[in-house]
């Protein structure tokens, strides 16, 4: 791992120069942002928006009114999301812990606004170490129904402005491509980013990561020769 660390900076830079900024994640508020991250659960983003501007024409996208409508309706609003029963059980839990523990929302979204830079340093709570609070958070949204570790990190970075790397399966497939890691443990290649840039990119280097496999560094048929990153790319054309 340690020779891969000069690659990554370059990396991030040419991203950005190619693709600029992205402002992710697309949501008016810090609510949106976690119903898109549960619904966004094994599908495609457009699905999510489908479903995300159903539950907004029917006036429903709040804490209170998922948590109380039938759970049936809810399953219809975001059928385009797929597993639209699964995925009701889980935002309808989710929206009744949030309502009844108003202060752990507060936790969650005390960061900077939806789609920006997190700020830093993370302090914390009540003398604690800083970070302590974090995890603390982030062991918590774990314990929920239906959130595992990428679902929480992308509340914890994009809803609350928290300094965690989120991986997805597009961080894996490029990294292991150009060569920076080999494994796919999420935890490892969390430490990866984390141990090699700085907290302020967290959000737009994920996001630009996204980008680059959705756009070009697909899982078929990737498009190495129009790829910004190629020339630190270990396995051209894999």
């Amino acid at each position: 791992m340690p020779a891969s660390a000069p690659r990554v900076k370059p990396l991030f830079s040419r991203l950005l120069k190619h693709f600029g900024p992205q402002h992710w994640w697309p949501a008016q508020s810090a609510w949106e942002m976690m119903v898109g991250a549960i619904l966004t659960q094994n599908t495609a983003w457009t699905n999510v928006e489908k479903a995300l501007a159903a539950l907004k024409q029917a006036k429903v996208l709040s804490i209170r009114s998922m948590a109380t409508m039938p759970r049936t309706r809810l399953a219809r609003l975001i059928r385009s999301s797929g597993y639209f029963r699964q995925k009701a059980e889980r935002l309808q839990g989710f929206a009744r812990t949030m309502r009844k523990d108003p202060v752990f929302f507060r936790a969650l979204t005390r960061g900077s606004p939806v789609g920006r830079p997190c700020p830093l340093p993370v302090e914390g709570e009540g003398g604690r170490r800083p970070g302590e609070g974090l995890s603390r958070l982030r062991q918590r949204l774990l314990s929920l129904h239906g959130i595992g570790p990428e679902t929480a990190d992308s509340i914890l970075l994009y809803a609350g402005g928290y300094p965690v790397f989120v991986v997805d399966a597009y961080t894996r497939r490029i990294g292991q491509r150009i060569g920076l890691f080999k494994t796919d443990d999420y935890h490892d290649v969390q430490a990866f980013f984390q141990d090699r840039c700085a907290p302020t990119i967290y959000n737009e280097f994920h996001a630009l990561l996204v980008a680059l496999g959705k756009n070009l560094c697909t899982s078929r048929h990737p498009r190495c020769g129009v790829c910004p990153v190629s020339g630190l790319c270990e396995r051209i054309g894999v």
